[in-house]
């Protein structure tokens, strides 16, 4: 897979959290050659499953990666203008002027988020960041085309378009978290004709923005004997470093805190170390913020991890990855599924 062509036509994939029909769809007609079964939970979560050649009934891991994304929904219609609710969390900062896509029953709409000019908001608004509450979408249709095509609650997405900066850097809204659904993809090909004892299913779970629900459900269906939330995390940038921030383009993440098993932390660690894959180790004292922390109670609690991607610029709509840790992540979720064997008790046990 050509994951510098592949990645930009998956951020073009709508898939807001709770409507992810569309990425869905696509990442469907993706895995079904690299998986033994594909299957969709009632909630729209969707998981490939490779089989192992362990003996039944085998242990099995469970990666999840969440496809939702953050974007807006229509919350009112004044005349011509729309105004908006967030989904997931957005940085007011940089909403104004933003060109955005609303998904009507009837088709895409092109629009923009508009505000009033500074000097005309009230004196204790002005120079600050403009509350989402006093943005507002125009499709430059008049009131009448506006009242007939745009319904409350319709989608609104960011129209940024992926471009790629460089030959490594990826630019675009999105990649929270689909720069994971990617390393995902590139997983089930390096697995695809290779042998493991384990049974493993990669979930692209649902609603992570917003309510953890697609890995809530994900690890009660499988009852996974370890389970691993993929995700990004911060990238060193403007203003941020060590330790809110991780070198763009040297390596994965590894969590490390109550919401990771010790156990499996270092079992991943030593894989690194074994393939000479660079990572960077990230302490979290309290919640990693992830789909693990779904993932880590679900019925009786499985053994938990994160591995992260690194970010810039995280929930706007220019984040930014580097394409070497999408590779270096999915080599190394494959060559640990090859490298679990045994009884996952015996590798778990708390000493």
């Amino acid at each position: 897979m050509n994951l510098a062509e592949f990645l930009p036509e998956l951020l073009r994939q709508s898939g807001l959290s709770g409507d992810e029909e569309v990425v869905r769809d696509f990442l469907i007609r993706r895995w079904e050659p690299l998986a033994d079964e594909i299957m969709v939970s009632p909630i729209g979560t969707l998981t490939a499953l490779r089989r192992g050649k362990g003996t039944e009934p085998r242990p099995r891991v469970l990666f999840a990666a969440h496809m939702d994304t953050i974007g807006m929904m229509v919350s009112k219609i004044r005349g011509e203008f729309l105004h908006i609710a967030p989904i997931g969390g957005l940085d007011p900062r940089v909403l104004p002027g933003q060109k955005v896509t609303v998904h009507t029953k009837n088709g895409a709409l092109p629009g923009v988020l508009a505000a009033t000019p500074d000097r005309l908001l009230p004196e204790q608004m002005q120079g600050k960041p403009v509350p989402i509450t006093h943005l507002l979408v125009d499709l430059g249709l008049t009131e009448r085309q506006v009242a007939r095509r745009v319904r409350i609650g319709d989608r609104i997405t960011f129209a940024q378009p992926p471009q790629m900066l460089g030959e490594e850097i990826i630019m675009g809204p999105g990649l929270d978290n689909r720069a994971s659904i990617a390393a995902f993809t590139l997983a089930l090909e390096l697995l695809k004709d290779r042998q493991h004892a384990w049974d493993a299913y990669f979930a692209a779970t649902v609603q992570e923005e917003v309510t953890l629900g697609g890995a809530k459900t994900i690890a009660y269906e499988l009852k996974p004997d370890i389970a691993v939330a993929v995700d990004v995390t911060f990238a060193e940038g403007p203003g941020v470093k060590e330790p809110q921030g991780f070198p763009l383009g040297e390596g994965v993440v590894l969590g490390l805190g109550p919401n990771e098993h010790p156990k499996v932390h270092e079992a991943i660690k030593s894989v690194a170390d074994r393939l000479e894959i660079p990572y960077k180790v990230e302490y979290q004292p309290m919640r990693s913020g992830t789909d693990a922390m779904a993932l880590q109670v679900a019925r009786a609690g499985a053994a938990t991890m994160v591995v992260s991607i690194p970010l810039r610029y995280m929930h706007t709509p220019v984040e930014m990855v580097s394409l070497k840790d999408i590779r270096r992540a999915a080599r190394l979720l494959a060559e640990f599924v090859v490298s679990l064997e045994g009884d996952p008790a015996d590798m778990l046990k708390w000493e």
